[in-house]
């Protein structure tokens, strides 16, 4: 079954039962410097999961672009990539798992008719007693028996498709595993879905798993998860832990996962989302799939990843996002150049003619690839001009490292695996490449080497994420309320032509970009603050309301209007002609029936925003600006801390 039909299916499915679709957000967070992409499509609903209201309701349903940096070194198997889309479905509070289940289950077998003989389960086990104190969650019989009736109706025996496991495999909180979540962390159960490609398959005689005993969560390719849904129901304490007031379904489903199951292809890279791809590379470069899979598998994904987070604007770099970018460019030419031989076929005209493929595999479901194609293609061949300048200037390290030139440089055979490692680490080589120059080294001690850089990169990625959308700690909610107070206050300074152009906060500071073509006077920049301490002394109360985006901005509501709003919004109202309010009186919005935003009241700030604010300004107590600086033409940046 192909992506779109799969993704029609699934929409209508839900909003059946009466989800809301939401929009794709950003593969490229907006605002959020501590994740540097989207990697699931549940990440930018955590403040909502959290407690937060969402402006579209109680159910939602979407399909998220995401990727995912630390699979990079995993991409080559029959079912990793970096890139994927995730159909997803929430329940904020509403349905839990009698409902959820059940659905799953016949979306499935009903709408995608999967086969259920070929499908099998796992469910959460349990935390068992005496373990330090976490002993208060029990084996989640409840799911159990939802998926036994559900093979029962279909005379398939539930003994041998419904399988416990702990919480390493089903438990599902932002920083992992129980012990390792903190005091107040949301988490919970999950259920798993794979699909069995078919006993036979375990056997092959390459197989390094050929020996072992195959398993639900066997690494020899049999079984592929396809869908999880996470039953978000506890926080925990210091006493191990407790049912969360509000109980979420989080479900998510691999769409590339999906085409695999309803196409039965046990390689990804061959369903008819990939396979044309392939197809290209394999016209070009002369070589089958069959005996260079691995590399016609990196060059896909690789390309594939690479053209979206282009599409999005990033251009290659030595940091961030543009890293990640660099790293999948360059290992997706490496292997194209080994297949290829010595002359790539019609120099730039390979590289492009596997864009262009992969555009036309995507614009039925992403158009806005189309009319970003010449974009794209410009980032990618402005790399690969790079990239050839970087062999140059890799031959030129080696050449003064070893003290070698000209013909006694191309007499150099070995090197040491740290020079070895500081050519992939600084200049983007990967291992192939420097081979493919001449260069041998020990593989083994490069390998460790690498593998300790890739732990403190999953160690960041992993603090990026746990402290990036779902930061609710008390400075950075304050800094949220102080941006919307320096953003008017700069207004109220500078003019009303003057808007946001992004953020970035973090428990330390505050960073504020906006648009002004020249630098602020110490006496701008010391009235801005002295506005800002002000409101702050007044003690203004803060509350938000859901409006219609049309509604939103009639009444003046300020924000990044370039970003994705939905039909209704999240409004942030500072102020109102009540006035200071300490957080004893009485909630301004019960003086009447009639909503803020149809009162006419005089607010200080009303912007568009997702939250979390505090209540009332007196929690900031003091504001200071730090640095003010330069972006470029017409754009400037200050830096702030807020007690």
């Amino acid at each position: 079954m192909r992506t779109k039909q799969i993704i029609d299916q699934y929409i209508k499915f839900f909003e059946e039962k009466k989800h809301v679709r939401i929009p794709n957000s950003s593969l490229v967070p907006e605002n959020d410097p501590t994740t540097l992409f989207t990697s699931s499509g549940m990440q930018p609903l955590v403040p909502y999961l959290l407690g937060e209201a969402h402006p579209a309701g109680k159910r939602l349903v979407n399909v998220q672009n995401c990727f995912r940096a630390q699979d990079i070194d995993e991409v080559g198997d029959n079912r990793h990539t970096t890139f994927f889309r995730m159909l997803g479905n929430w329940s904020l509070g509403d349905y839990f798992k009698k409902e959820q289940i059940p659905w799953v289950f016949e979306f499935l077998t009903k709408r995608l008719n999967i086969d259920p003989g070929r499908l099998y389960v796992t469910v959460f086990t349990g935390l068992p007693a005496g373990r330090q104190g976490f002993d208060n969650i029990p084996k989640d019989t409840e799911s159990e028996e939802i998926w036994r009736e559900l093979f029962r109706k279909e005379n398939i025996n539930p003994d041998a498709r419904i399988f416990y496991c702990g919480a390493d495999k089903n438990w599902w909180s932002r920083t992992g595993v129980p012990e390792k979540m903190p005091t107040g962390e949301p988490g919970g159960p999950d259920t798993e879905v794979f699909y069995d490609f078919g006993s036979e398959l375990q056997i092959h005689e390459s197989s390094p798993y050929k020996n072992q005993k195959c398993h639900l969560n066997c690494d020899c390719g049999r079984f592929l998860e396809i869908a999880n849904a996470v039953f978000m129901q506890y926080k925990k304490t210091q006493n191990g832990f407790e049912e969360l007031p509000q109980i979420n379904v989080d479900f998510g489903g691999g769409l590339e996962r999906l085409v695999a199951a309803t196409e039965d292809k046990q390689d990804i890279f061959q369903t008819s989302l990939f396979l044309p791809i392939g197809e290209t590379i394999e016209q070009l470069t002369k070589k089958n799939y069959r005996e260079n899979s691995r590399a016609i598998r990196i060059i896909v994904d690789h390309l594939i990843a690479g053209v979206f987070i282009a599409a999005n604007g990033i251009r290659p770099s030595n940091k961030g996002q543009g890293y990640i970018l660099r790293r999948l460019l360059r290992r997706s030419f490496d292997n194209f150049d080994v297949l290829a031989g010595a002359a790539p076929p019609a120099g730039r005209q390979g590289i492009s003619s596997i864009i262009t493929r992969i555009v036309e595999q995507y614009k039925d479901t992403d158009e806005y690839l189309v009319k970003k194609f010449e974009l794209i293609k410009n980032i990618i061949f402005e790399e690969e001009q790079n990239y050839k300048r970087t062999l140059s200037e890799a031959k030129t390290f080696i050449s003064k490292k070893y003290n070698k030139t000209g013909d006694e440089l191309m007499g150099i055979t070995e090197i040491s695996a740290e020079d070895a490692f500081l050519l992939y680490s600084t200049h983007g080589l990967s291992p192939t490449q420097i081979k493919s120059m001449g260069f041998s080294f020990d593989e083994q001690e490069f390998v460790d080497k690498m593998e300790q850089h890739q732990k403190i990169s999953r160690a960041g990625a992993g603090k990026k994420f746990a402290g990036g959308l779902a930061d609710h700690s008390e400075k950075t909610v304050k800094g949220h309320t102080a941006t919307h107070l320096l953003h008017q206050a700069l207004r109220d300074v500078l003019g009303e032509q003057v808007h946001q152009t992004g953020s970035n906060i973090t428990i330390e500071r505050i960073r504020f970009d906006f648009n002004f073509n020249r630098k602020l006077t110490a006496e701008e920049i010391k009235k801005v603050e002295e506005i800002v301490n002000s409101k702050i002394a007044e003690n203004l109360p803060v509350h938000f309301e859901i409006l219609p985006i049309s509604r939103a901005k009639d009444i003046g509501a300020i924000g990044l209007f370039d970003e994705k709003y939905q039909d209704k919004v999240k409004v942030y109202f500072i102020g109102g002609a009540s006035g200071a309010r300490g957080p004893t009186a009485p909630h301004p919005r019960s003086a009447s029936p009639l909503a803020y935003s149809e009162r006419n009241e005089d607010y200080y700030s009303i912007e568009f925003c997702g939250g979390p604010h505090v209540d009332f300004t007196g929690k900031l107590k003091r504001f200071k600006i730090v640095k003010e600086e330069s972006l470029g033409k017409n754009n400037r940046r200050i830096y702030a801390k807020v007690e």
